[in-house]
């Protein structure tokens, strides 16, 4: 499998293994083809595992415990997370590292190698937006993120507990670029890695903070400025992106509205003789700037396309202008 730089950090696959699919979030597994999968992604080339405690209540932790409950492989790198939401400066710090400790008993280790911000910063005073009476628990005030989320985040590093920090991208996009364009400063701290959506919907989905116009590009684009690593997410659109849903989804969901304009997405990928989902994931690694595109498979036959599709190597410049343009066109025809 290919290796990539991931920031300033070191090389990692081009491809990770999420949790999502292994915790049960994008639809049911059991745990035994979880482990197997698990097994199946290392010895498929991938070094980097992405779990946070939501996947299934930590279950993708658990799975990745018991995967390798007689010690990892030397080379294999994890990363989690911690939902913090807006809570006093005072708690900030104790409330990370216990996530941290509550996490490593669940993964039977004892250091963490990337730590993910989960959830989203937040301009100071926001309070609107598709899924405001979820900010309490998922947003984090910048004030907050700067007074004390960044202190925590390097003492953790100091203490040996983590390796390196980081956050997830997905919006509101202008405190997002405010805070990966710190990087480019010498004397600002900033996150080593974002995790950001990569997806030729250019979709958050239902991850969505605001009803601005996504911008996951120019978040890309800065971090690879900065020498930031960026973890490409929703690859296929929370599903959208595939030849047909695997859940129920409402129909006024984001997802859903996704799936409707991703119709020419798919139509081309029958042209071009392969699944929705084989295409989202060669256009996913195409793109300039992504460090490693995050898996959410459930199982070894999701995975194993996955790893078809990076041995497939980056699409053509035609291809991808092809269904650049498909999607712009769908976008236009629905306003």
């Amino acid at each position: 499998m290919q290796q990539r730089q991931l920031g300033d950090l070191y090389q990692t696959s081009a491809l990770t293994l999420g949790g999502g699919g292994i915790g049960q979030v994008w639809g049911t597994t059991t745990q035994d083809e979880a482990i197997a999968t698990v097994h199946a992604a290392y010895d498929g080339g991938i070094r980097l595992f992405d779990l946070a405690p939501l996947y299934g209540r930590g279950e993708a932790e658990s799975v990745m415990g018991l995967a390798y409950a007689d010690g990892y492989p030397g080379d294999l790198k994890v990363t989690t997370k911690c939902l913090l939401g807006t809570v006093p400066e005072s708690e900030v710090l104790d409330r990370l590292s216990t996530s941290i400790a509550k996490s490593c008993q669940r993964l039977k280790r004892d250091f963490i190698d990337l730590f993910i911000l989960h959830g989203a910063v937040v301009p100071d005073g926001f309070n609107g937006g598709p899924r405001a009476d979820l900010l309490p628990r998922i947003a984090v005030p910048l004030a907050l993120f700067d007074a004390a989320v960044v202190p925590a985040m390097q003492a953790l590093k100091e203490q040996g507990v983590i390796g390196a920090w980081g956050i997830t991208a997905a919006g509101p996009y202008s405190v997002n670029r405010d805070v990966i364009d710190r990087a480019g400063s010498s004397s600002a701290v900033a996150p080593q890695v974002i995790q950001c959506i990569t997806n030729p919907l250019d979709s958050p989905g239902g991850m969505a903070l605001s009803d601005e116009v996504p911008q996951p590009r120019e978040l890309i684009a800065a971090a690879e400025r900065h020498s930031v690593g960026v973890m490409g997410i929703r690859a296929v659109a929370a599903g959208a992106l595939t030849d047909a849903l695997d859940r129920e989804l409402d129909p006024a969901s984001p997802e859903a509205n996704d799936f409707v304009r991703a119709a020419p997405f798919r139509r081309l990928a029958q042209e071009l003789g392969t699944s929705a989902a084989f295409l989202a994931h060669r256009y996913a690694l195409t793109m300039k700037g992504v460090s490693t595109v995050v898996l959410g498979v459930k199982n070894r036959e999701e995975l194993e396309e996955c790893l078809a599709a990076e041995a497939a190597g980056p699409l053509g410049t035609s291809v991808i202008d092809t269904i650049d343009a498909l999607l712009s066109d769908a976008q236009s025809d629905e306003q």
